[in-house]
């Protein structure tokens, strides 16, 4: 509330916290008088990630399960996973080994993935193989199976395989 009087210079002042008072100051305060911008970016780039569920597998050939005078012997292992992720259209899952003239023969096979395609079982080799196949833009996961096999006429003896898998398009 303002007071007004009717002396000179005194309304003035009364004006002036009048409109102080109603917020009128305030809102010119408000007022722009200029302005300015800059631009921002958000970049994505490919995303592509892999985690095998277990760190080594192994494979014993013993004499359970070994049928006499059958020359192949077999084991089977599919206890592992393979998880994976991608941000990017049409892509497959490669495998490799690392081993160079293996005595004996290791294949692999996806079992049910929740994403992508399976490819049918092969052999290891150091030539990528595809293992799975329309991946692209997700998730996903698969069983991994592993089956070792090995002649009686091979005799005895170790391959250690390092597997290598890949995410490509």
């Amino acid at each position: 509330m303002a007071f007004t009087r009717s002396l000179c210079g005194k309304s003035v002042l009364a004006a002036t916290l009048l409109v102080a008072s109603t917020g009128f100051v305030q809102r010119a305060a408000a007022q722009v008088y200029g302005n300015d911008f800059h631009t921002v970016t958000v970049t994505v780039a490919t995303i592509s990630v892999m985690q095998v569920s277990a760190g080594s597998v192994s494979l014993t050939i013993t004499g359970a399960g070994v049928v006499a005078g059958q020359d192949q012997m077999t084991v089977v292992e599919q206890s592992t996973s393979l998880l994976w992720g991608t941000n990017s259209l049409n892509q497959k899952i490669t495998v490799s080994t690392n081993l160079v003239g293996a005595l004996f023969t290791l294949k692999l096979v996806a079992l049910n993935p929740t994403r992508g395609t399976a490819m049918p079982e092969f052999v290891l080799s150091t030539t990528a193989n595809d293992l799975l196949v329309n991946v692209g833009r997700t998730s996903g996961s698969c069983t991994l199976r592993y089956t070792g096999v090995a002649l009686a006429s091979q005799g005895i003896g170790t391959d250690s395989h390092t597997v290598t898998f890949t995410i490509s398009n």
